[in-house]
């Protein structure tokens, strides 16, 4: 389906943690026969449910979510892999008449959806075979160094412990001569739809604080320490693994390893989850074509979007 074709735009509903998006995208799919798409780097893993305050299964049956719950902790997942798999969600709503809702925080995830990203090449299993002999051979730390060689900016930006990354990055720079960084650069191709963007700001950021505290400790009663524990028993993941970055889960490891005790684990999550909310208001304070939802508001929230479509 084209973008003329759509019937109504793609709504994307952003904002920082705790701040009311998914109460605000199932109510707003009461009204519009919306279909909700997440756009959430942590709610893709499974067995990661408190933490991440993902709908629950009362919630999820009534509201069913796409892009979330379907990742092994174990594994990683690209921007470029989510606006794959977005874009075809997206055109499965057109396809059943429903109007797509994407709601979430993961602001990465949404520039890469609606500016585009630049196309890399394809996976090919022998020369991933290859790096991974050479790691074998020498280590990770090694092949980190020869990427930093030819592409000195993914080689910062990707942790020398994250294999899979490097791997896919020296992969591309040996296929196709060029590096990622590079490729990246080049032109891009927008989403093939219209959209609709909606973002809760924050002007009283003391409320806020207060609303991920708040969180913080009833993710803790339900049960957050012994989801992070069944986690940390796997023996397979790690700190440096994009699911176990994820706030909270970092700080719960640490106690679990010893590192911090109960009272300095609340802190810290605390405080990493305030840290993320403020990345997330900082992706928006300069954000295009973007109309403003007040935290709290969810009445006024749900009619300022339902009147900016036109039925």
């Amino acid at each position: 389906m084209q973008a003329q074709q759509a019937n109504n735009p793609v709504i994307t509903i952003m904002g920082p943690t705790a701040s009311g998006k998914t109460d605000l995208a199932m109510k707003l799919s009461d009204e519009i026969n919306g279909e909700i798409i997440s756009v959430d780097s942590a709610l893709i893993y499974k067995g990661m449910d408190i933490g991440t305050a993902k709908p629950t299964k009362h919630e999820l049956e009534n509201y069913p979510h796409k892009l979330i719950d379907f990742l092994d902790p174990a594994q990683t997942y690209s921007a470029a892999d989510f606006r794959r798999d977005a874009l075809a969600e997206i055109e499965s709503a057109y396809q059943k008449g429903k109007t797509p809702i994407l709601v979430g925080g993961t602001m990465m995830y949404f520039k890469s959806l609606i500016e585009g990203i630049s196309e890399l090449p394809e996976a090919q299993e022998h020369v991933r075979a290859e790096i991974q002999q050479l790691a074998d051979q020498h280590s990770w730390s090694y092949i980190h160094d020869e990427l930093a060689k030819v592409d000195p900016e993914s080689a910062q930006r990707i942790h020398p412990n994250d294999p899979q990354r490097i791997n896919r990055a020296y992969e591309i720079f040996l296929i196709s001569g060029q590096s990622m960084t590079d490729l990246m650069k080049k032109e891009k191709q927008p989403i093939p739809y219209p959209v609709k963007q909606f973002a809760f700001q924050c002007e009283d950021k003391t409320k806020l604080h207060q609303r991920i505290e708040q969180r913080f400790h009833i993710m803790l009663k339900a049960g957050f320490e012994n989801e992070v524990k069944a986690l940390y028993n796997r023996g397979d993941l790690h700190l440096d693994l994009p699911s176990m970055r994820s706030v909270g889960y970092r700080q719960i490891w640490e106690h679990l390893d010893g590192k911090l005790d109960y009272e300095e684990m609340i802190f810290r999550g605390v405080v990493a989850t305030r840290q993320l909310a403020k990345r997330q208001l900082t992706w928006l304070r300069n954000w295009p074509d973007m109309t403003q939802l007040v935290i709290g508001n969810e009445k006024e929230n749900l009619q300022r979007i339902i009147n900016s479509l036109s039925y």
